[in-house]
């Protein structure tokens, strides 16, 4: 036992001939301002000393870990916060813009000589070196700025990633390389020192201290540390909250004041730890002259009331915006200009003090939400409802609103306390924390529409819109199929079957016009026309192709609908989405932002041939009554089987949205349930985008479309043939085939054998559209005989009836 305690003594001795040598170095090197190589005194110190020969004479001093924060614009212009981002509560601020009390607090507790030493404080060093020498514990004796270059050191240290064994462990050397008490830690962090008050002037370096110190948890920084703990910017701190602040910044983890429960610094023990540091430190305030009697006494008595108010990080933060946050974030994390890998952009996100100004409109993201909220309710006891509205602008592609139905989470537990909690946006891709999509139905048509403009077809052309069943392996499809068994499409009210122009089944929506327009083209033109408005399934995979995808079986995000439209509406041009304006660092620097990609998705006499067939839809078709806002706008509806999923897309020449409402799960009729405004979700859909376009044009205005081309709107005529004692039946085929209605009449008399064509009506020789009936009557074989004339006709009366006329 006796020699344990002697060897301790030894050790202790040795280490006290060590440390004191090291402070004598260090007096040299205050007194000289430099790094020499200089003859050592004491051999026991010199493999320590001999640290300073490699090292570098200044620390680069690093930016610091910064909260980024994401903006939108309000009404005014003003940016809007909607949510910040961080691994460690900052808010850097200037020398000037910190209170005089904090810096008095910091320099009369920490180091009363840092206005005059040289970066070492001597003094408190050998004091420390003697405690912790003589195994009295491990007692502070650093300068502010030997403190400032500690936990730079560290901060460093606290950029690493830690997700290996290899990683935890480099980590775990670099902290203790920062904050060890060894001999070859303490002359580093004195070199630095030294370096540091040649290249900075005393405010600088208590300004970086402040700015960089812990203030416990995530808690970086005076200024953060005062909103955190008062309430209060750093300016406003009184003498009592500075130095009760300051306290902390000596032993964080047990003199924070937001811990009730510590059972020595709790609220019920009167913060009784931090009282007593925070009173330490008013007394030397009072002792250094800093405070006058009266307000030191006035300090000291003050009870410690902290008003803690939390920085709550990520997009909860962010109301009704959460999921557009959501998006933007995603954004972020998954763009390769912004970091290498995930792990670096989370990093670079939560470290780098990003300022992200985004596309976001305030007044129509407000409209968006109250329009849903009144609407489509958080729950419903007979479905499972979501409901989602989003809106582009044509020609940026800039997401000007993005709202849903659902409150935002991604915490388990939150999300498990009720249905109104959803971490899903509805409105974007997967990859960009999206569902898998939903059906779009007709509002997919748009793109048939797009392919039989294309070809030269067109919308006054005559259609055979009829009940009937194809085979489908009769569809052209050079990238897919051969599709095979029958198909018999339906429409999605009685009475739209018959001949139709694509003009009027555009209007009314009617799907078997738009399955005879897919039949004569190639269905594989027609995906391709889609993925040229930039669409794509939620999931990535590829499009559809089968006959049944013309009628919307692709499942798509709204944001993607959206951007197609405002395509549409840009005289053909699509941009892809964008939510990110403009982004600048910590030091105002700009970052550069990912840019919309325009591409021309079809010609824009195309283009405008389309606007004049989807505005028909808002005069007089399935969403008529919607537009009552004066300006030229377009739209489409979409309905899915079983009247699951519903959508409303359209576009004025300034903003295009689109909407939908549908089963998150389970099978329910959206027109068979009543959940807001005692009216269905199918009937409801007019409302809630006439309510969203209206404010859209209220703020952004709209001008006039330009009008169609001729060939667009010509009416295509045929001439119909003479067959005239040809085969019937083989004649009604031909009719067919040219594009006719072919019907047959039945017998009538005639000069021409039987069961042959008498004779057709309109005649043979007609001009007519394309798609008109024309019926073929069959001769009986038998001849009417001619009555003999009783007086010889008046001039210019008729004499007879004529083969082709009436019927």
């Amino acid at each position: 036992m006796a020699e344990e305690r002697n060897g301790r003594a030894r050790d202790a001795i040795l280490g006290l001939v060590g440390f004191i040598a090291m402070s004598v170095v260090a007096g040299i090197l205050v007194a000289v301002a430099a790094t020499p190589a200089i003859a050592v005194v004491g051999a026991s110190a010199s493999t320590s000393i001999g640290i300073f020969d490699s090292l570098p004479e200044y620390l680069a001093i690093e930016s610091l870990a910064q909260p980024s924060t994401i903006y939108a614009k309000n009404s005014a212009g003003a940016d809007v916060q909607l949510a910040t981002f961080y691994s460690q509560n900052r808010l850097p601020l200037a020398f000037d813009q910190i209170a005089q009390t904090v810096k008095d607090a910091a320099v009369a507790g920490e180091d009363p000589r840092f206005y005059s030493d040289g970066g070492v404080d001597l003094q408190g060093t050998v004091r420390g070196a003697l405690s912790t020498a003589l195994g009295h514990g491990v007692q502070g004796g650093s300068s502010i700025t030997q403190q400032y270059v500690k936990n730079v050191l560290l901060q460093k240290c606290e950029s690493m990633r830690v997700d290996t064994k290899a990683e935890r462990a480099k980590y775990s050397a670099c902290v203790t390389q920062s904050t060890g008490t060894t001999l070859d830690r303490k002359l580093r962090e004195m070199r630095y020192a030294i370096g540091l008050e040649k290249k900075y002037s005393k405010n600088q370096i208590l300004t970086g201290y402040l700015n960089i110190a812990g203030f416990g948890g995530t808690v970086y920084g005076i200024q953060a540390a005062a909103k955190y703990y008062y309430n209060v910017d750093a300016s406003q701190l009184s003498a009592a909250e500075a130095a009760s602040l300051i306290a902390i910044v000596n032993e964080p983890a047990s003199l924070r004041l937001d811990m009730p429960d510590s059972t020595t610094n709790g609220a019920g023990s009167g913060y009784a730890a931090n009282k007593e540091r925070r009173d330490y430190i008013l007394r030397k305030m009072l002792t250094h002259t800093k405070l006058s009697r009266t307000q030191y006494e006035q300090a000291i008595t003050t009870p410690i009331e902290p008003h803690i108010t939390p920085s709550v990080r990520g997009c909860q933060t962010a109301g009704g915006a959460a999921y557009f946050c959501d998006y933007v974030q995603k954004i972020f994390l998954t763009d390769p200009s912004f970091g290498k890998d995930a792990d670096a952009r989370t990093a670079n996100l939560n470290r780098g003090g990003y300022t992200i100004y985004t596309s976001l409109d305030v007044d129509l993201q407000q409209t968006a939400e109250a329009t849903l909220a009144s609407w489509v309710p958080k729950t419903y006891d007979r479905a499972d409802l979501g409901g989602a509205l989003v809106g582009v602008q044509p020609g940026t592609g800039r997401v000007l609103y993005m709202a849903q139905n659902k409150d935002y989470s991604q915490d388990p537990a939150t999300l498990a306390s009720g249905a109104n909690y959803s971490p899903i946006n509805f409105n974007t891709d997967f990859a960009y924390g999206g569902s898998s999509g939903f059906q779009v139905g007709s509002t997919y048509k748009v793109f048939t529409l797009a392919d039989w403009l294309n070809h030269g077809h067109s919308l006054q052309e005559s259609v055979n819109g009829n009940y009937r069943t194809y085979d489908q392996s009769s569809f052209t499809d050079s990238c897919g199929g051969p599709w095979g068994g029958p198909y018999h499409p339906i429409n999605d009210s009685p009475g739209e079957e018959g001949f139709r122009t694509p003009l009027s089944a555009t209007a009314y929506s009617v799907n078997t016009a738009y399955i005879a327009m897919a039949h004569e083209l190639d269905l594989c033109d027609i995906r391709q026309q889609a993925e040229a408005f930039q669409v794509h399934t939620a999931t990535g995979t590829a499009l559809d192709t089968n006959p049944s995808s013309v009628l919307g079986t692709n499942t798509l995000a709204p944001l993607t609908v959206a951007a197609a439209f405002a395509g549409i509406a840009n005289n053909g041009k699509t941009c892809s989405p964008i939510a990110i304006d403009k982004i600048t660092d910590q030091r105002g620097h700009n970052v550069p932002v990912p840019a919309s990609t325009c591409t021309q998705s079809v010609d824009p006499a195309i283009a405008h041939a389309m606007e004049f067939a989807l505005k028909a839809v808002t005069e007089y078709g399935t969403a008529a009554g919607m537009n009552v806002m004066g300006s030229d706008m377009l739209a489409k509806t979409g309905t899915t089987d079983g009247n699951e999923q519903l959508w409303l897309a359209a576009a004025t020449t300034n903003v295009a949205g689109a909407y939908w409402v549908g089963n998150l799960q389970g099978h329910v009729d959206m027109r068979r349930i009543y959940p807001t405004h005692d009216t269905t979700p199918a009937i409801g859909r007019v409302s809630v985008m006439r309510a969203m376009m209206a404010a859209a044009v209220s703020k952004y205005g709209g001008n006039e479309f330009p009008p169609p081309g001729a060939a667009a709107t010509r009416v295509s005529t045929i001439t119909v043939p003479d067959l005239t004692g040809k085969d019937a039946a083989q004649s009604l085929d031909i009719l067919a085939g040219l594009g006719f209605d072919a019907q047959d009449g039945g017998e009538r008399d005639s000069t021409q054998p039987a069961g042959t064509v008498a004779a057709t009506d309109p005649a043979a020789g007609s001009s007519v559209p394309t798609g008109s009936t024309v019926t073929v009557y069959r001769s009986s074989g038998h001849t009417k005989p001619t009555p003999t004339p009783t007086s010889t006709p008046s001039s210019g009366a008729g004499a007879g009836t004529g083969a082709g006329a009436g019927g």
